[in-house]
Protein backbone atom coordinates (compact mmCIF):
# COMPACT_ATOMS: atom_id res chain seq x y z
CA UNK A 1 0.00 0.00 0.00
CA UNK A 2 1.05 3.53 -1.15
CA UNK A 3 2.74 5.24 2.28
CA UNK A 4 0.43 8.43 1.24
CA UNK A 5 -2.62 6.20 1.38
CA UNK A 6 -1.21 4.71 4.55
CA UNK A 7 -1.42 8.14 6.17
CA UNK A 8 -5.37 9.36 4.80
CA UNK A 9 -6.74 5.54 6.43
CA UNK A 10 -3.84 6.39 9.33
CA UNK A 11 -6.34 9.98 10.27
CA UNK A 12 -9.61 7.98 9.84
CA UNK A 13 -7.66 4.87 12.67
CA UNK A 14 -7.46 7.64 15.11
CA UNK A 15 -10.85 8.68 14.79
CA UNK A 16 -12.16 7.39 17.96
CA UNK A 17 -9.44 8.56 20.32
CA UNK A 18 -10.58 12.04 19.15
CA UNK A 19 -14.25 11.87 20.21
CA UNK A 20 -12.80 14.69 23.11
CA UNK A 21 -11.64 17.08 20.41
CA UNK A 22 -8.18 18.62 19.56
CA UNK A 23 -6.45 21.48 17.69
CA UNK A 24 -8.26 23.71 16.21
CA UNK A 25 -9.48 26.89 16.10
CA UNK A 26 -10.08 28.29 16.85
CA UNK A 27 -10.02 29.53 15.48
CA UNK A 28 -7.33 29.71 12.99
CA UNK A 29 -6.71 27.84 9.40
CA UNK A 30 -5.05 23.79 3.05
CA UNK A 31 -5.55 18.97 -5.14
CA UNK A 32 -5.78 16.60 -6.57
CA UNK A 33 -3.11 14.05 -8.20
CA UNK A 34 0.61 13.95 -7.90
CA UNK A 35 2.10 15.35 -11.71
CA UNK A 36 2.11 13.28 -14.83
CA UNK A 37 -0.85 11.87 -13.66
CA UNK A 38 -4.10 12.42 -16.20
CA UNK A 39 -7.23 12.48 -13.85
CA UNK A 40 -10.43 14.55 -14.19
CA UNK A 41 -9.49 16.19 -10.46
CA UNK A 42 -6.23 17.11 -11.98
CA UNK A 43 -7.35 18.56 -15.30
CA UNK A 44 -10.54 20.40 -14.24
CA UNK A 45 -10.82 23.22 -17.27
CA UNK A 46 -11.82 26.76 -15.93
CA UNK A 47 -12.70 27.89 -19.30
CA UNK A 48 -16.18 26.14 -19.20
CA UNK A 49 -18.89 27.25 -21.12
CA UNK A 50 -21.65 28.34 -18.94
CA UNK A 51 -24.40 25.87 -18.42
CA UNK A 52 -27.66 26.36 -19.87
CA UNK A 53 -29.71 24.11 -18.39
CA UNK A 54 -32.20 25.17 -15.37
CA UNK A 55 -33.09 21.71 -14.29
CA UNK A 56 -33.21 21.82 -10.51
CA UNK A 57 -30.07 20.64 -8.52
CA UNK A 58 -28.47 20.47 -5.51
CA UNK A 59 -25.54 20.92 -3.70
CA UNK A 60 -24.02 21.12 -0.26
CA UNK A 61 -22.28 23.08 1.85
CA UNK A 62 -20.58 21.64 4.89
CA UNK A 63 -19.71 24.90 7.16
CA UNK A 64 -18.73 25.14 11.13
CA UNK A 65 -20.63 28.50 11.58
CA UNK A 66 -22.14 27.01 14.38
CA UNK A 67 -23.15 28.57 18.11
CA UNK A 68 -24.85 31.46 19.19
CA UNK A 69 -20.91 33.46 18.82
CA UNK A 70 -20.68 32.37 15.16
CA UNK A 71 -23.86 33.78 14.49
CA UNK A 72 -22.46 36.85 12.58
CA UNK A 73 -20.08 34.08 10.45
CA UNK A 74 -23.07 31.92 9.46
CA UNK A 75 -25.04 35.46 8.01
CA UNK A 76 -22.25 36.34 5.80
CA UNK A 77 -22.15 32.51 4.44
CA UNK A 78 -26.04 32.48 3.94
CA UNK A 79 -25.74 35.74 2.18
CA UNK A 80 -23.06 34.44 -0.22
CA UNK A 81 -25.06 31.40 -0.73
CA UNK A 82 -28.10 33.39 -2.27
CA UNK A 83 -25.84 35.11 -4.52
CA UNK A 84 -24.52 31.87 -5.38
CA UNK A 85 -28.31 30.49 -6.58
CA UNK A 86 -29.40 33.69 -8.05
CA UNK A 87 -26.08 33.11 -10.10
CA UNK A 88 -26.21 29.31 -11.27
CA UNK A 89 -29.63 28.40 -12.91
CA UNK A 90 -31.30 25.38 -10.60
CA UNK A 91 -28.97 25.24 -7.89
CA UNK A 92 -30.41 24.96 -4.08
CA UNK A 93 -27.70 24.70 -1.68
CA UNK A 94 -27.98 22.34 1.50
CA UNK A 95 -26.50 24.20 4.29
CA UNK A 96 -24.62 21.22 6.64
CA UNK A 97 -23.65 22.74 9.80
CA UNK A 98 -21.31 20.90 12.10
CA UNK A 99 -18.71 21.56 15.10
CA UNK A 100 -15.66 22.45 13.84
CA UNK A 101 -13.77 19.65 15.82
CA UNK A 102 -15.95 16.63 14.54
CA UNK A 103 -16.23 17.91 11.09
CA UNK A 104 -12.03 17.83 11.09
CA UNK A 105 -11.17 15.07 13.30
CA UNK A 106 -14.14 12.78 12.46
CA UNK A 107 -16.77 13.43 9.15
CA UNK A 108 -14.44 15.02 7.04
CA UNK A 109 -11.83 11.97 7.42
CA UNK A 110 -14.34 9.11 7.27
CA UNK A 111 -16.35 11.25 3.87
CA UNK A 112 -12.28 11.33 2.17
CA UNK A 113 -11.88 7.83 3.14
CA UNK A 114 -15.29 6.55 1.60
CA UNK A 115 -14.49 8.96 -1.33
CA UNK A 116 -18.02 10.84 -0.91
CA UNK A 117 -17.37 14.54 0.99
CA UNK A 118 -19.53 17.42 0.65
CA UNK A 119 -18.96 19.23 -3.21
CA UNK A 120 -17.70 22.36 -0.71
CA UNK A 121 -16.82 21.77 3.18
CA UNK A 122 -14.86 23.57 5.96
CA UNK A 123 -11.06 22.45 5.15
CA UNK A 124 -7.96 22.75 7.49
CA UNK A 125 -5.13 23.87 5.75
CA UNK A 126 -1.46 21.99 6.95
CA UNK A 127 -1.52 19.07 6.71
CA UNK A 128 -4.93 18.32 5.98
CA UNK A 129 -5.25 19.80 2.64
CA UNK A 130 -1.86 18.53 1.47
CA UNK A 131 -2.77 15.12 2.91
CA UNK A 132 -6.57 14.82 0.62
CA UNK A 133 -4.48 16.71 -2.38
CA UNK A 134 -2.04 14.00 -2.77
CA UNK A 135 -4.90 11.39 -2.64
CA UNK A 136 -6.31 13.18 -6.04
CA UNK A 137 -9.75 14.06 -3.28
CA UNK A 138 -9.61 17.73 -3.67
CA UNK A 139 -10.23 20.27 -6.74
CA UNK A 140 -7.31 22.24 -8.28
CA UNK A 141 -8.27 25.85 -8.10
CA UNK A 142 -5.65 27.56 -9.73
CA UNK A 143 -6.97 27.73 -13.12
CA UNK A 144 -10.41 28.97 -11.54
CA UNK A 145 -8.49 31.31 -9.25
CA UNK A 146 -6.50 32.64 -12.45
CA UNK A 147 -9.64 32.96 -14.34
CA UNK A 148 -11.40 35.06 -11.80
CA UNK A 149 -8.26 37.30 -11.21
CA UNK A 150 -8.23 36.43 -7.67
CA UNK A 151 -4.20 34.27 -7.03
CA UNK A 152 -2.06 37.08 -6.42
CA UNK A 153 -4.51 38.85 -4.07
CA UNK A 154 -4.10 36.15 -0.91
CA UNK A 155 -1.67 36.85 1.37
CA UNK A 156 -0.93 33.28 2.27
CA UNK A 157 -1.85 30.08 0.15
CA UNK A 158 1.16 27.83 1.51
CA UNK A 159 -1.09 25.72 3.79
CA UNK A 160 -3.57 24.99 1.22
CA UNK A 161 -0.89 24.55 -1.64
CA UNK A 162 0.26 21.19 -2.72
CA UNK A 163 3.29 20.80 -5.94
CA UNK A 164 2.64 24.09 -6.89
CA UNK A 165 -1.40 23.84 -6.65
CA UNK A 166 -4.11 25.54 -5.20
CA UNK A 167 -7.02 23.36 -3.30
CA UNK A 168 -8.63 25.20 -0.82
CA UNK A 169 -8.69 29.10 -0.03
CA UNK A 170 -8.26 30.44 4.16
CA UNK A 171 -11.38 32.54 4.85
CA UNK A 172 -9.15 34.24 7.51
CA UNK A 173 -6.26 35.04 9.27
CA UNK A 174 -5.96 34.63 13.20
CA UNK A 175 -3.34 35.28 16.02
CA UNK A 176 -3.07 33.95 19.62
CA UNK A 177 -2.95 35.97 22.55
CA UNK A 178 -3.94 37.16 25.86
CA UNK A 179 -7.68 38.88 26.25
CA UNK A 180 -7.59 40.97 29.41
CA UNK A 181 -10.30 42.64 31.85
CA UNK A 182 -9.34 46.31 31.45
CA UNK A 183 -11.44 47.11 34.11
CA UNK A 184 -10.04 44.80 36.51
CA UNK A 185 -6.43 45.96 35.57
CA UNK A 186 -7.52 49.32 36.04
CA UNK A 187 -8.91 48.79 39.16
CA UNK A 188 -5.17 47.80 39.94
CA UNK A 189 -3.61 50.77 38.66
CA UNK A 190 -2.23 48.11 36.26
CA UNK A 191 -1.19 48.05 32.21
CA UNK A 192 -0.66 45.33 29.99
CA UNK A 193 2.19 43.44 31.17
CA UNK A 194 5.71 44.17 29.16
CA UNK A 195 7.98 41.41 31.03
CA UNK A 196 7.34 38.07 31.95
CA UNK A 197 7.70 38.62 35.41
CA UNK A 198 5.23 41.18 35.42
CA UNK A 199 2.98 38.69 33.92
CA UNK A 200 3.75 36.25 36.80
CA UNK A 201 3.53 38.79 39.20
CA UNK A 202 -0.07 39.74 38.21
CA UNK A 203 -1.49 36.33 38.00
CA UNK A 204 -0.13 35.95 41.69
CA UNK A 205 -2.06 38.94 42.53
CA UNK A 206 -5.47 37.83 40.99
CA UNK A 207 -5.00 34.58 42.25
CA UNK A 208 -4.28 36.27 46.21
CA UNK A 209 -7.51 38.56 45.67
CA UNK A 210 -9.90 35.88 45.26
CA UNK A 211 -10.07 35.84 41.14
CA UNK A 212 -9.45 33.03 39.11
CA UNK A 213 -5.89 34.73 37.10
CA UNK A 214 -7.05 32.41 33.93
CA UNK A 215 -9.62 30.72 31.85
CA UNK A 216 -9.40 27.20 31.87
CA UNK A 217 -11.36 24.87 30.15
CA UNK A 218 -9.35 21.31 28.96
CA UNK A 219 -12.22 18.73 27.67
CA UNK A 220 -10.91 19.50 24.07
CA UNK A 221 -6.84 19.67 24.15
CA UNK A 222 -6.64 22.09 22.03
CA UNK A 223 -7.83 24.85 24.07
CA UNK A 224 -5.05 24.78 26.86
CA UNK A 225 -2.39 23.42 23.69
CA UNK A 226 -2.96 27.33 22.37
CA UNK A 227 -1.51 29.08 25.13
CA UNK A 228 0.81 25.72 26.19
CA UNK A 229 1.75 26.07 22.54
CA UNK A 230 2.87 29.93 22.48
CA UNK A 231 4.37 28.86 26.10
CA UNK A 232 7.08 25.85 24.31
CA UNK A 233 7.78 28.11 21.19
CA UNK A 234 8.75 31.51 24.30
CA UNK A 235 11.50 28.77 25.48
CA UNK A 236 12.81 26.59 22.33
CA UNK A 237 12.16 29.43 19.53
CA UNK A 238 9.23 30.36 17.59
CA UNK A 239 10.59 27.62 14.83
CA UNK A 240 11.07 24.60 17.06
CA UNK A 241 8.11 23.00 16.55
CA UNK A 242 8.54 23.06 12.32
CA UNK A 243 11.58 20.98 13.71
CA UNK A 244 9.86 17.95 14.76
CA UNK A 245 8.96 16.07 11.77
CA UNK A 246 12.52 16.86 10.41
CA UNK A 247 14.03 15.24 13.53
CA UNK A 248 16.36 19.03 14.37
CA UNK A 249 14.60 19.30 17.57
CA UNK A 250 12.94 16.81 20.29
CA UNK A 251 9.73 16.97 21.96
CA UNK A 252 12.05 15.95 24.62
CA UNK A 253 14.93 18.68 24.60
CA UNK A 254 15.31 21.05 27.54
CA UNK A 255 13.70 23.95 26.17
CA UNK A 256 10.48 22.22 25.04
CA UNK A 257 10.38 20.82 28.81
CA UNK A 258 10.80 24.44 30.31
CA UNK A 259 7.77 25.22 28.35
CA UNK A 260 5.87 22.41 29.78
CA UNK A 261 6.71 22.96 33.17
CA UNK A 262 6.06 26.57 33.04
CA UNK A 263 2.42 25.49 32.46
CA UNK A 264 2.58 22.96 34.99
CA UNK A 265 3.82 25.60 37.60
CA UNK A 266 0.59 27.49 36.69
CA UNK A 267 -1.59 24.69 37.15
CA UNK A 268 -0.36 23.56 40.21
CA UNK A 269 -0.43 27.02 41.55
CA UNK A 270 -4.18 27.06 40.98
CA UNK A 271 -4.01 30.05 37.71
CA UNK A 272 -6.34 27.99 36.30
CA UNK A 273 -10.64 27.58 37.60
CA UNK A 274 -10.75 24.39 38.94
CA UNK A 275 -12.05 21.21 37.19
CA UNK A 276 -10.78 22.62 34.27
CA UNK A 277 -10.88 19.16 32.64
CA UNK A 278 -14.61 18.90 32.31
CA UNK A 279 -15.34 22.11 30.95
CA UNK A 280 -15.99 22.35 27.12
CA UNK A 281 -14.56 25.94 25.35
CA UNK A 282 -18.06 27.39 25.64
CA UNK A 283 -17.45 27.55 29.65
CA UNK A 284 -13.99 29.13 28.68
CA UNK A 285 -15.73 32.09 27.18
CA UNK A 286 -18.32 32.51 30.09
CA UNK A 287 -15.74 32.51 32.62
CA UNK A 288 -14.30 35.63 30.94
CA UNK A 289 -17.31 37.69 29.78
CA UNK A 290 -18.43 36.56 33.43
CA UNK A 291 -15.39 38.27 34.86
CA UNK A 292 -14.74 35.75 37.07
CA UNK A 293 -11.43 34.65 35.01
CA UNK A 294 -9.60 38.10 34.53
CA UNK A 295 -7.47 36.86 31.59
CA UNK A 296 -8.40 34.10 29.07
CA UNK A 297 -5.59 32.85 25.89
CA UNK A 298 -7.50 32.67 22.91
CA UNK A 299 -7.47 33.38 19.06
CA UNK A 300 -7.96 36.47 17.95
CA UNK A 301 -11.82 35.48 16.44
CA UNK A 302 -12.71 35.57 19.82
CA UNK A 303 -12.86 39.74 19.61
CA UNK A 304 -16.57 38.67 18.19
CA UNK A 305 -17.97 37.65 21.29
CA UNK A 306 -17.25 41.60 22.54
CA UNK A 307 -19.78 42.82 19.65
CA UNK A 308 -23.31 44.32 19.95
CA UNK A 309 -25.94 41.42 20.20
CA UNK A 310 -22.97 38.35 21.19
CA UNK A 311 -22.54 36.72 24.38
CA UNK A 312 -19.60 39.52 25.38
CA UNK A 313 -21.53 42.62 24.69
CA UNK A 314 -21.88 44.00 28.29
CA UNK A 315 -18.02 44.03 27.86
CA UNK A 316 -17.60 46.23 25.00
CA UNK A 317 -14.51 48.93 25.93
CA UNK A 318 -13.38 46.43 28.60
CA UNK A 319 -11.26 44.10 26.81
CA UNK A 320 -7.50 44.20 25.93
CA UNK A 321 -4.87 42.19 24.00
CA UNK A 322 -1.55 41.63 24.75
CA UNK A 323 1.40 38.85 23.29
CA UNK A 324 3.05 36.93 25.71
CA UNK A 325 6.31 38.69 26.91
CA UNK A 326 9.46 37.37 26.54
CA UNK A 327 11.03 34.86 28.85
CA UNK A 328 14.36 34.79 30.21
CA UNK A 329 17.10 32.79 28.69
CA UNK A 330 14.20 32.54 25.52
CA UNK A 331 15.35 30.81 22.28
CA UNK A 332 14.84 32.78 18.93
CA UNK A 333 12.63 35.95 18.44
CA UNK A 334 10.42 37.00 21.99
CA UNK A 335 7.91 38.80 19.71
CA UNK A 336 6.78 35.76 18.05
CA UNK A 337 3.37 35.18 17.86
CA UNK A 338 1.20 32.15 16.83
CA UNK A 339 -0.86 33.33 13.46
CA UNK A 340 -1.73 31.29 10.52
CA UNK A 341 -4.47 31.11 7.83
CA UNK A 342 -5.58 27.20 8.22
CA UNK A 343 -9.00 28.03 8.53
CA UNK A 344 -10.66 27.88 4.90
CA UNK A 345 -12.58 26.21 2.75
CA UNK A 346 -11.95 23.26 0.35
CA UNK A 347 -13.97 21.32 -3.00
CA UNK A 348 -14.56 17.80 -3.63
CA UNK A 349 -12.76 17.26 -6.69
CA UNK A 350 -15.58 15.07 -8.51
CA UNK A 351 -16.91 18.94 -8.97
CA UNK A 352 -14.61 18.90 -12.00
CA UNK A 353 -16.92 15.85 -13.50
CA UNK A 354 -19.84 18.54 -13.64
CA UNK A 355 -20.04 21.53 -15.69
CA UNK A 356 -23.00 23.03 -13.43
CA UNK A 357 -21.33 22.32 -10.52
CA UNK A 358 -17.82 23.52 -10.98
CA UNK A 359 -20.47 27.01 -12.30
CA UNK A 360 -21.49 27.01 -8.54
CA UNK A 361 -17.91 26.62 -6.93
CA UNK A 362 -16.78 29.73 -9.57
CA UNK A 363 -19.58 31.60 -8.17
CA UNK A 364 -18.62 30.46 -4.62
CA UNK A 365 -15.24 31.86 -4.62
CA UNK A 366 -16.14 35.10 -6.61
CA UNK A 367 -18.91 35.78 -4.16
CA UNK A 368 -17.37 34.67 -0.70
CA UNK A 369 -13.81 36.04 -1.43
CA UNK A 370 -13.42 39.19 -2.34
CA UNK A 371 -12.64 42.55 -0.19
CA UNK A 372 -16.49 43.17 0.30
CA UNK A 373 -16.82 40.14 2.28
CA UNK A 374 -13.11 39.91 3.91
CA UNK A 375 -13.67 43.74 5.33
CA UNK A 376 -17.02 41.96 6.57
CA UNK A 377 -15.13 39.51 8.75
CA UNK A 378 -13.44 41.84 10.10
CA UNK A 379 -15.66 44.14 11.34
CA UNK A 380 -18.70 42.22 12.11
CA UNK A 381 -16.79 38.81 13.62
CA UNK A 382 -13.29 39.65 13.97
CA UNK A 383 -11.94 37.27 11.63
CA UNK A 384 -8.29 39.05 10.46
CA UNK A 385 -8.67 39.39 6.39
CA UNK A 386 -7.04 36.33 4.64
CA UNK A 387 -6.78 38.56 1.35
CA UNK A 388 -4.42 41.08 0.92
CA UNK A 389 -6.12 44.50 1.44
CA UNK A 390 -5.29 48.78 1.66
CA UNK A 391 -4.04 49.50 4.79
CA UNK A 392 -5.89 52.98 4.87
CA UNK A 393 -9.20 50.57 3.73
CA UNK A 394 -8.32 48.55 6.88
CA UNK A 395 -7.64 51.62 9.25
CA UNK A 396 -10.98 53.39 8.05
CA UNK A 397 -13.14 49.97 8.86
CA UNK A 398 -11.32 49.48 11.93
CA UNK A 399 -13.84 51.40 14.59
CA UNK A 400 -13.41 49.52 17.77
CA UNK A 401 -10.79 49.80 20.33
CA UNK A 402 -10.29 46.02 20.79
CA UNK A 403 -9.82 44.98 17.42
CA UNK A 404 -7.25 48.29 17.32
CA UNK A 405 -5.06 46.69 20.21
CA UNK A 406 -5.17 43.48 18.41
CA UNK A 407 -3.04 44.98 15.28
CA UNK A 408 -1.17 47.00 16.89
CA UNK A 409 -0.04 43.95 18.68
CA UNK A 410 0.14 42.21 15.31
CA UNK A 411 2.27 44.78 13.90
CA UNK A 412 4.56 44.86 16.60
CA UNK A 413 5.45 40.87 16.24
CA UNK A 414 8.41 41.05 14.37
CA UNK A 415 7.75 37.21 12.82
CA UNK A 416 5.24 34.44 13.69
CA UNK A 417 4.54 30.43 13.50
CA UNK A 418 2.08 27.94 12.97
CA UNK A 419 0.20 26.25 15.29
CA UNK A 420 1.58 22.69 16.44
CA UNK A 421 -1.44 20.59 14.40
CA UNK A 422 -0.17 22.09 11.31
CA UNK A 423 3.46 21.16 11.55
CA UNK A 424 3.43 17.66 13.01
CA UNK A 425 1.81 14.29 12.15
CA UNK A 426 -2.11 13.12 13.06
CA UNK A 427 -0.80 11.06 15.72
CA UNK A 428 1.14 13.66 17.18
CA UNK A 429 -1.47 15.75 17.46
CA UNK A 430 -3.49 13.26 18.59
CA UNK A 431 -1.10 11.99 21.63
CA UNK A 432 -0.92 15.50 23.01
CA UNK A 433 -4.08 17.01 22.62
CA UNK A 434 -5.88 13.38 23.63
CA UNK A 435 -3.45 12.59 26.10
CA UNK A 436 -0.59 13.88 26.89
CA UNK A 437 -1.76 17.71 28.24
CA UNK A 438 -4.64 16.30 30.03
CA UNK A 439 -2.45 13.91 31.55
CA UNK A 440 -0.41 16.73 32.81
CA UNK A 441 -3.00 19.13 34.15
CA UNK A 442 -4.38 16.23 36.23
CA UNK A 443 -1.06 15.44 37.81
CA UNK A 444 -0.66 11.80 35.99
CA UNK A 445 2.53 12.73 33.83
CA UNK A 446 5.50 15.06 34.52
CA UNK A 447 7.20 17.81 31.95
CA UNK A 448 9.74 14.99 31.32
CA UNK A 449 7.44 12.43 30.61
CA UNK A 450 5.49 14.35 28.30
CA UNK A 451 8.60 15.19 26.26
CA UNK A 452 9.38 11.49 25.95
CA UNK A 453 6.22 10.36 25.41
CA UNK A 454 5.60 12.65 22.35
CA UNK A 455 9.01 12.00 20.97
CA UNK A 456 8.32 8.17 20.81
CA UNK A 457 5.43 8.86 18.80
CA UNK A 458 6.77 11.61 17.27
CA UNK A 459 9.88 9.30 15.65
CA UNK A 460 7.44 6.31 15.01
CA UNK A 461 5.61 8.78 12.99
CA UNK A 462 8.60 10.33 11.02
CA UNK A 463 9.45 6.87 10.16
CA UNK A 464 6.36 6.09 8.45
CA UNK A 465 6.28 8.97 6.40
CA UNK A 466 10.09 8.25 5.09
Amino acid sequence: MKKSLTLLLSLIFVTTALLTGCGGNNNNTPNNTAEGTDTPAATNAAVTEEPVSSEPFEMTIRHTQVGADKQKRLAILEDVVGKVQADVPGLTFKLDGVDSDVNRKEKLRGEMAAGNPPEIFDLFGSPDSKIYAKESKLLDLTPILEELGIKDKFSNLDPFTYEGKIYGLPIGGSGEGFFYNKEYYTSKGWKAPTTFAELEKQLADIKADGKVPLAGASKAGWVPLMLANHLWSRYAGPDVTAKFSTGEAKWSDANVVKGFSKYKEWIDKGYFKKGELGFEYAEYTTQFTSAEAILMYDGTWKSSVFKAGQSGEGMIGKVGFFNIPAVEGGVGDQTALMRDVNNGYGFSASVADDERQLAAVKSFIKNLFNEEMQLRGLVEDGVLPAMKIDQNVLNENITDDLMSEIVAVLNNSKSSFPAFDSLVQADVTTEISNIQIQSLIGGQTTPEKMGAALQKVQEEANVAVE
